[in-house]
């Protein structure tokens, strides 16, 4: 096979720092703009972001050059670094340690996608704790609760 071909949606989930209120709807927009550039200068082009107050859902297009975890990393080091320098409220922004990513099939994209448009909605009756152990046991991913939270 003369070329490398490869189409790997993941769905990635993680939080600010203990969950503190950050992502206000003043720099909401600001900072997806400004995360679905990192990502895609990393030739993994996002399909959708959403986020509320504490934590942020992205879906995107793994590139086939690129381990999740360095996408991962250069996403929130990036990120981070621009938030402290949107507002002296922001300073001390810092995203949670860890993350989840979830692989999505191709026919499960429309899902994905309606789910993370409607966060919002779906907080109002669930915390981000809850929905995240959810989503660990929909994928089958045994934790610790001990170390899934900072």
């Amino acid at each position: 096979m003369p070329q490398s071909l490869a189409k790997i949606y993941i769905h990635l989930v993680f939080s600010t720092k203990n969950r503190e209120s950050f992502l206000t709807d003043t720099i909401r927009y600001d900072l997806h703009a400004y995360m679905a550039t990192s990502l895609n200068n990393l030739q993994c082009p996002v399909v959708l972001m959403n986020s509320i107050e504490d934590h942020i859902h992205t879906l995107f297009r793994l590139s086939r050059t690129i381990a999740i975890s360095t996408a991962v990393e250069e996403v929130k080091k990036l990120s981070s670094k621009w938030l402290k320098t949107q507002s002296t409220a922001l300073q001390s922004f810092a995203w949670q340690n860890g993350y989840g990513a979830f692989s999505v099939s191709e026919s499960n994209v429309p899902a994905v996608c309606e789910y993370i448009t409607n966060q919002r909605e779906h907080h109002r009756t669930n915390t981000f704790q809850d929905e995240y152990r959810a989503m660990l046991k929909r994928h089958g991913i045994q934790y610790d609760e001990r170390y899934v939270w900072d």
